[in-house]
């Protein structure tokens, strides 16, 4: 599949994320956030759900944990425009809660893998806990897996903490310090 065909494949499913109502996240929703960047993609970054500005805005990482992202990629000579970014649920939870296993199944099954297999990205970067449950079902504390590669299915994952934990705690931002330095020199190699 070419580049052209793959974009429009993600301009549809992107449609299909936004009129989506298979789990009850809909329901308090603003706005469905499908997710942004290049398609295809060399990295992607999976994070937990969309926050009230992401809600609000329809974009991916707008807030506060957003602008923490966009200047530590800066800092380590990463570009957010060259970085496809979404959450492993595509709507927000009512009052910022965690999203229960089965909306985290519902999009995962409808979504998430097919937007992996879309952009066919080489490094996956897991943004928190959630994600990293959810997309390599590890259980163990992210503080003893934190800056770790795995590889699945051919694809190499980073985990590393969430941006928001990142930037409200000390052990947490060092962590992911860490894994943004990590990540520079993996795309330098890719």
């Amino acid at each position: 599949m070419n580049a052209t065909e793959r974009r429009d494949l993600m301009e549809k499913m992107d449609r299909g994320i936004r009129r989506c109502r298979a789990c009850p996240l809909h329901q308090a929703r603003t706005q469905a956030v499908p997710g942004e960047g290049p398609v295809p993609s060399r990295i992607m970054f999976i994070g937990e759900a969309p926050g009230a500005k992401e809600d609000e805005s329809g974009r991916p990482f707008v807030g506060p944990a957003g602008r923490f992202l966009s200047e530590s990629l800066a800092t380590h000579g990463l570009d957010r425009a060259d970085i496809y970014i979404t959450s492993c649920v595509k709507c927000r939870p009512p009052r910022n809660r965690t999203p229960h296993a089965d909306e985290l199944a519902t999009c995962q099954a409808r979504w998430l893998h097919r937007q992996i297999d879309l952009l066919d990205p080489e490094i996956i970067v897991l943004l928190g806990g959630v994600a990293v449950r959810q997309v390599l079902s590890e259980r163990r504390n992210l503080k003893d897996v934190q800056g770790e590669m795995r590889t699945r299915d051919g694809r190499a994952y980073l985990i590393t903490y969430h941006p928001a934990a990142a930037m409200r705690f000390p052990a947490p931002a060092a962590g992911f310090r860490q894994a943004m330095a990590k990540l520079r020199k993996l795309a330098a190699d890719i």
